[in-house]
């Protein structure tokens, strides 16, 4: 018996209003639940992409991708699978902060190897990416930092990480 996995699938549809609600319903109706969606302009105006995560089984995503074929808006639909497609997460975080907690904030920054993407007076946005399962199952998924200890404690377990790599 097959176990349900992490799935992505692409979609190249026609560039019309409406296309990703009938997209998404159709999902919605066969009873996927969609883990992220991205939808973006290609070089052909008249197309676009839909990029779709969800976690299935194959045969239940065979099935859908071929209802998905199905519409007619829909030009060409594919697994993208891991071992044949580079696949990243993306991780926004806004941390609450004053100005005199900015340097600590930047230490943690730095640990995790993340980007200050936005300062304002009381908080900072940072931006960290890197591979799906490192991000949501790895080593950042459990990491809670709220004080200085915690901190100390994860610049000693990154070190260690590192030194085992």
């Amino acid at each position: 018996m097959e176990t349900n996995k992490r799935r992505v699938i692409s979609l190249l549809v026609d560039n019309q209003s409406g296309v990703l609600a009938r997209v998404s319903s159709l999902f919605c109706r066969r009873g996927f639940n969609i883990d992220s969606l991205t939808v973006s302009a290609t070089n052909d105006p008249a197309v676009s992409r839909i990029t779709v995560t969800i976690t299935s089984d194959e045969k239940a995503l065979n099935q859908l991708i071929l209802q998905t074929e199905r519409l007619e808006v829909t030009r060409q639909v594919f697994e993208l699978t891991p071992d044949k497609s580079l696949q990243r997460e993306l991780l926004l975080l806004k941390v609450a902060c004053n100005t005199a907690e900015r340097a600590e904030m930047r230490e943690i920054a730095a640990i995790y190897k993340s980007k200050i993407i936005d300062l304002s007076p009381d908080s900072m946005v940072f931006e960290l990416t890197g591979r799906p399962v490192q991000l949501t199952q790895g080593d950042y998924a459990n990491l809670k930092i709220t004080t200085r200890e915690d901190l100390t404690m994860a610049e000693a377990f990154l070190r260690e990480r590192e030194n085992r790599a």
